[in-house]
């Protein structure tokens, strides 16, 4: 059974690059309005990923205005991590950087285990299906969480 929407959450993983934005992304589209979602990574010292912006835009999520943003910045920037009620971290970096981050705060940080796409594949039609795969399981874990869109809670 679907559990009910967070008012907000934040998707984290290594770069901000890949993975957490495709999370945010998704999730603005299937929940829209009804949670404010922001992504950040451990760094933020790559732009969003070409391959992202191009399997995500197959199923109608556009990332190629995304800015990557660290932990760090968001807290330079007035970002509070204890304003938001769930952490979701797609990689083992991001989910020690979270839980270190809130460790005096009361939300959860929880992790699912996302394949890293990045360097898989020798040809680009290899890569966009090593995207594609870890696009669909971000998918399939938000809607096991929370239901598909449009059901009722």
């Amino acid at each position: 059974m679907a559990e009910e929407l967070p008012q907000s959450v934040l998707f984290c993983c290594d770069h901000n690059a890949v993975r957490s934005p495709m999370a945010e992304g998704i999730m603005k589209k299937l929940y829209g309005s009804r949670v404010y979602v922001q992504s950040a990574g451990v760094k933020s010292d790559m732009e969003i990923d070409g391959f992202s912006i191009a399997v995500c835009d197959e199923i109608g999520v556009e990332l190629a205005r995304h800015r990557t943003r660290s932990f760090d910045e968001m807290e330079q920037w007035g970002d509070d991590l204890s304003s938001f009620d769930l952490i979701v971290a797609l990689s083992p970096a991001s989910q020690r950087r979270a839980l270190e981050l809130t460790r005096v705060f009361h939300l959860d940080v929880i992790y699912w285990p996302i394949m890293d796409p990045t360097g898989l594949g020798e040809t680009r039609l290899a890569k966009l299906d090593a995207y594609r795969q870890t696009r669909d399981q971000i998918a399939s874990h938000l809607k096991e969480r929370w239901g598909c869109p449009g059901e009722t809670k």
